[in-house]
């Protein structure tokens, strides 16, 4: 369960506004619609009433580009719209925290989006920018002309500006015909442009970068993994420079070579961090979900599944010389089963279960965070059990986005329904691991 987070003082009455604020679509995006859904209209008719042309074809192909830049404005028309609406109503009902006010839009608009919370607050915050001093840039996605990503590679590189100094660097893209650019020289002339107009934020900017230097990993295909470290481009730089000198130490030794330079780096870099002396030796502990036929029958085609990183072949867990640890939890249908507990807080073995069941990710729908907090589905307060039913694992956006009023968490028949304080509910379903009916065992 997350902490309740109390509420603050009234918000200033023009929260709403200075926050979500929004102005009318201007008479050039109007008219550029219209036209543009007849050009389309006459393209689809062509296109279906004989054997399209090549041309048509691609005509169809260009004019479907632009629907889905309009579509995807006007998305962010109505992200704004309920942005501003909820933030009115929750303020007029009496005291709010602008931070849980804001979380719980980007949670809402998130679900709405069938995306992850943290997507779902871009969202919000690229709507917003893009009318506190983007009119010309907002106009040409309106249109069509520019695309959803393009737009938010504009909008990010200028957040840390004020509307007028926005204003400057739009006009300036609109007059460089920013269109007509792709993603990476938009990126860099917007980035250009306001470390013209406001020098001193740009550093503190670039300075404030430098604190969020992290290192994570994310699940790839076919059992690889990325693990990427976010750090100061000069620091970056020196690493692969090391990384690359390694390539030259092996390339000159006696034995044949029989590795490519982007795989001798890859092990230098494991070797260098886990102080083995080969990638292959490295000690892990890792929970693996392992279908008891691959156990039965080595010729079983069924996969392991490594928690949060995907399925892997059963005979690669086995294979090289570092320690393995292995801890066992019996499964059936494919979903682990476990125990509860007297305990508020879900700890132990009773956790590691939960987690289990859960995939290590967020139980909430569309969002696919590791799982950081348990949370009780029936609160404890309110009685609920420290029990294996009653536990969830949730990120934590949404175990604290839970204690903004309006939100309820319950089982359902199907699963856990979550509603939001608009409500609309959400269900999410829990599936197995591997197939179906198929009993497996957790090593971990």
């Amino acid at each position: 369960m997350g902490t309740n987070h109390p509420a603050t003082s009234s918000a200033p009455p023009e929260f709403a506004e200075r926050r979500y604020s929004r102005s009318r679509p201007s008479m050039f995006e109007q008219t550029f619609a219209l036209g543009r859904i007849l050009r389309y209209n006459q393209v689809m008719i062509s296109t279906r009433s004989s054997a399209p042309s090549e041309a048509l074809l691609i005509e169809r192909i260009a004019q479907l580009e632009e629907r889905k830049a309009a579509i995807a404005a006007e998305q962010s028309e109505a992200v704004l719209a309920f942005a501003t609406a909820h933030a009115e109503s929750q303020t007029a009902a009496g005291d709010v925290d602008p931070e849980m006010l804001e979380r719980s839009i980007a949670a809402q608009v998130g679900l709405a989006c069938r995306v992850s919370p943290t997507e779902g607050r871009r969202r919000v915050r690229i709507a917003r920018d893009l009318h506190s001093g983007h009119t010309r840039v907002r106009e040409l996605f309106a249109a069509g002309r520019l695309s959803e990503y393009q737009t938010a590679t504009i909008v990010a590189a200028t957040a840390h500006l004020s509307p007028a100094e926005r204003a400057e660097v739009d006009q300036e893209l609109a007059d460089r015909r920013v269109e007509a650019l792709g993603v990476r020289r938009i990126h860099d002339l917007t980035r250009s442009l306001a470390a013209q107009v406001a020098p001193e934020k740009f550093t503190a900017r670039c300075r404030a970068a430098r604190t969020g230097r992290r290192v994570s990993v994310r699940p790839a295909a076919d059992g690889m993994a990325d693990l990427t470290a976010h750090l100061p481009v000069e620091e970056a730089v020196a690493c692969y420079a090391a990384l690359a000198a390694a390539v030259n130490e092996v390339a000159v030794q006696p034995e044949p070579l029989t590795r490519g330079r982007g795989q001798i780096m890859a092990d230098t870099l494991v070797e260098r961090l886990t102080g083995q002396a080969t990638a292959r030796d490295v000690n892990i502990e890792i929970q693996v979900t392992v279908p008891v036929e691959a156990l039965i029958d080595p010729a079983s085609p069924l996969p392991a599944q490594i928690a949060g990183h995907g399925p892997v072949p059963v005979q690669f867990l086995t294979t090289g010389g570092g320690r393995r640890t292995w801890r066992r939890l019996i499964t059936r249908d494919g979903v682990v089963i476990g125990g509860d507990s007297r305990s508020r807080l879900f700890t132990g073995r009773l956790a590691a279960s939960i987690r289990a069941r859960d995939g290590h990710r967020c139980r909430e729908p569309y969002c696919d965070a590791p799982i950081r907090h348990i949370d009780h589905i029936h609160r404890w307060k309110d009685g609920g059990r420290t029990e294996f039913t009653n536990g969830r694992g949730l990120c934590a956006f949404h175990n604290h986005v839970r204690e903004v009023p309006g939100w309820r968490a319950e089982t359902a028949p199907t699963g856990i329904a979550t509603t939001t304080p608009v409500g609309r509910t959400y269900t999410s379903t829990l599936r197995p691991h591997t197939g179906e009916g198929v009993p497996q065992i957790i090593a971990g």
